[in-house]
């Protein structure tokens, strides 16, 4: 972190207020062990620990298992099926992994959590009995695996994610872990990223509720549930894979496609999820900032990973006990302290590559009846529409090969904005969805539907 580029380098007064946060969540937790890390601008900035044991405090490398931030790593395999075209997120499951009891729910549904499968195995507690007492899916689902109707609403589910790994094992031909390191792991660098523990790593700890005492907790290989909470991990490799998912990749994944992941697919549960959750990774609106990532847990380890696309900055936090320590709510704390203190600096203002001709005669006002708006196009090549002076639905849109836009969030996420032309070439209105924008209030001269009074603008009298 010492060659970092001067603008990424905190203050002393930030990584001290890093410090102090964790310092205070280790201490109050009473977690025998925390290690954070901090990335912005593509790299890491901050690493940090502290433990009960003097003298081994943790750092960037060594490993503690990370739960359900697994699930974040099988929705990207099951994204790079989707993009080779492999499969499509709308197909039952039955297509590709025939003969189970949950074949009509959709590859979506099981990201999202929206396929109305139960939130755990039947039988004993599957975190902490071992994998082979579900040796088979039909063990993972068990008689009656539905709680709700597919897609009616979000509910968690972890044996949903078994199912997505097996999915992967049953297109790739090869095991999930096997999949996972050669399309993911490697690519990316994650070499202290494993399914099995490897030196050093963190013990998982239980701590007395009511007394300062602990004990250890077992250890077990999941086992088809892997793809749901198996994986170790340790901060720099964690804030790595931030990164990625703030970025992109395009050996892994595109920078379309991890957005997509960081999109709502499915709404918020009350009580549970502030924002809704996308395709294998969590969302929420903590004071104003959206913040996309994953929470996890397992017997003896706590686990949160957060990132905000707006200020450019995530947050890994990692400890060894079974509660006590809110490690997600840590992580979101140490994303809030930089965007605060350091407000992200933004990228200099270049123009456009080279203004097309057709996309500029379109910016600038356009009126949807009364209620103004302006169309401006980036140096991006995106088109942003905008109110003026009152509220109305801001959007942004893509230009496709056609002539057309497609929205890309929001209302107008995957409407078609396109621009109606004259005889002579010249923009008569847009066509957003059906609504007209006119370049006048109410336009005479374009097909504002129901029509334009012909005596046009008048006072009372």
């Amino acid at each position: 972190m010492t060659d970092l580029p001067e603008e990424l380098v905190l203050f002393p007064s930030t990584r001290r207020a890093l410090l102090h946060r964790i310092a205070v969540a280790q201490a109050e937790g009473r977690a025998p062990s925390v290690a954070a890390a901090v990335a912005r601008g593509g790299e890491i900035v901050w690493e940090g620990s502290r433990t009960s044991v003097a003298g081994h405090g943790p750092d960037g490398n060594v490993q503690y298992r990370i739960g359900s931030i697994s699930k974040t790593f099988t929705a990207v395999l099951v994204l790079r099926l989707r993009d080779e075209g492999l499969l499509d997120l709308g197909d039952p499951l039955e297509k590709h992994l025939p003969g189970t009891a949950a074949g009509e729910v959709t590859i979506a549904q099981l990201l999202a959590h929206t396929g109305g499968l139960a939130a755990e195995t039947p039988g004993e507690w599957w975190e902490r009995t071992p994998g082979e007492l579900r040796a088979e899916l039909g063990e993972v689902l068990g008689s009656e695996p539905f709680r709700h109707a597919p897609g009616r609403r979000h509910h968690y589910s972890n044996p949903g994610y078994t199912l997505l790994g097996s999915l992967v094992e049953a297109v790739r031909g090869k095991p999930w872990e096997e999949v996972l390191r050669a399309e993911v792991l490697e690519p990316l660098g994650l070499e202290r990223t494993t399914a099995q523990p490897s030196q050093p790593h963190a013990g998982g700890w239980a701590v007395h509720p009511w007394a300062d005492v602990m004990m250890p907790e077992p250890l077990e290989d999941l086992g088809l549930m892997a793809p749901a909470g198996q994986l170790w991990s340790t901060t720099r490799d964690l804030a790595r894979f931030a990164m990625f998912l703030a970025r992109g990749d395009a050996r892994v994944l595109s920078a379309e496609s991890v957005r997509e992941m960081r999109t709502a697919a499915s709404p918020p549960e009350p009580g549970i999820a502030e924002w809704g959750y996308g395709l294998g990774m969590q969302l929420l609106d903590a004071g104003g900032r959206r913040l996309a990532g994953h929470s996890g847990s397992l017997p003896g380890f706590v686990a949160g990973l957060w990132l905000s696309e707006a200020d450019d900055v995530a947050a890994v936090v990692l400890a060894n006990c079974t509660s006590g320590l809110a490690a997600s709510g840590l992580a979101v704390d140490l994303v809030g302290i930089v965007a605060e203190a350091e407000p992200r600096i933004p990228e200099p203002w270049r123009p456009f590559r080279e203004a097309d001709p057709v996309e500029l005669d379109v910016v600038g006002p356009w009126y949807w009846g009364t209620s103004p708006f302006a169309l401006r196009l980036t140096a991006d090549g995106v088109l942003e529409l905008s109110p003026v002076g009152a509220t109305g639905r801001a959007a942004r849109f893509r230009a496709a090969s056609d002539g057309t836009w497609t929205g890309l969030s929001g209302y107008y996420a995957g409407e078609t904005l396109r621009a109606v032309r004259r005889a002579d070439g010249a923009v008569s209105h847009l066509d957003l969805g059906s609504f007209v924008f006119t370049r006048l209030p109410y336009d005479a001269d374009a097909p504002v539907p129901g029509g334009v009074d012909p005596q046009g603008w008048r006072g009372i009298g």
